[in-house]
């Protein structure tokens, strides 16, 4: 399949989620009752290339999804919000989530990855997209030798290399030499740098930007933190919102910011004109329920952030 060539490239999972609202987050043991719930499309790589394409940007998500129903149902969503799907059909169920989100806004997620944990060794034609693209976009939800492959193809082809390390563990050095930007929260910051605290995030930002990256630290309600070459270059403030629902906050933030990096190459002032849409895109999707359902297009984010390249 030819594709026209896309401005962002994600490469990522993509789940059938099932969402249930609860009064509070079960503790271990406890039984609580759900007070409504919805099946919505989810997984990092999905609510990130959504939010991408809800953004402006002309945007192709390479995924594995099952030959099943939920895997159908993915693929319709997908090209429902004006994705262009690469998917390959894997013998493997298609990607679930389980999220209970409290009253509060607050969730916990259970992720069977399925059909995510197949994407590997990359096929020809999706090196040739990677490629072809402005910026390679991706999380840690797929294959970690997957996503070194394609930071390494992007590269080598001059692509913009964005990723998000979530969920978080400790990354080999060839790829984080091969990493552009990474994009973490506090408690991935600390895990990613081996160093610092949650509690401490300038000092994980400034230590993983010693490595190589430009670096954000999402700090949810406080806002982000961005440090290039060592040093905090620009603290972008939060946004005061009703929270309803904090379920791909992360991911719309991710998602909305790669769309607005330009001039190239990027510079620290554009990545933090970048990162206060993306800031107002995340403090959108908090007030509403789901992933995917919450995730704002570019007029409405404009409309708050006061620009958009």
């Amino acid at each position: 399949m030819t594709f026209p060539k896309p401005h962002v490239v994600v490469l990522g999972s993509a789940n059938r989620d099932l969402v249930y609202d609860v009064e509070s987050i079960p503790r271990p043991g406890e039984t609580v009752l759900s007070t409504g719930h919805q099946t919505v499309p989810g997984g990092k790589g999905n609510n990130q290339a959504v939010a991408a394409a809800r953004s402006g940007a002309l945007t192709a998500f390479i995924v594995a999804l099952g030959d099943d129903e939920g895997g159908r149902w993915l693929a319709n969503e997908m090209r429902e919000a004006g994705i262009l799907v690469t998917a390959r059909n894997v013998e493997a169920p298609t990607g679930t989530a389980v999220i209970s989100v409290s009253k509060d806004g607050e969730n916990a997620i259970i992720v069977d990855a399925g059909s995510n944990a197949k994407l590997t060794q990359l096929r020809d034609e999706e090196k040739a997209l990677i490629a072809s693209s402005n910026i390679l976009l991706m999380q840690l939800e797929v294959p970690v030798p997957t996503v070194l492959e394609a930071a390494s193809t992007a590269k080598a082809a001059g692509t913009y290399v964005v990723l998000n390390a979530a969920p978080s563990h400790t990354l080999p050095e060839d790829l984080i030499d091969a990493v552009d930007l990474l994009i973490v929260n506090e408690h991935e910051a600390a895990t990613v740098a081996e160093t610092g605290t949650p509690a401490e995030p300038e000092k994980s930002a400034r230590a993983l930007s010693t490595r190589g990256p430009a670096v954000i630290v999402t700090l949810g309600g406080a806002g982000a933190i961005i440090a290039v070459n060592g040093q905090i270059t620009a603290r972008i403030p939060g946004r005061k919102v009703a929270v309803v629902d904090t379920t791909g906050a992360g991911d719309t933030f991710c998602g909305a910011l790669v769309t607005q990096l330009r001039p190239w190459p990027v510079d620290p002032e554009a990545l933090e004109a970048a990162a206060i849409y993306a800031t107002a895109a995340a403090s959108l999707s908090v007030q509403q329920h789901g992933a995917v359902p919450s995730i704002p297009t570019r007029a409405l984010i404009t409309a708050i952030a006061g620009h958009a390249q």
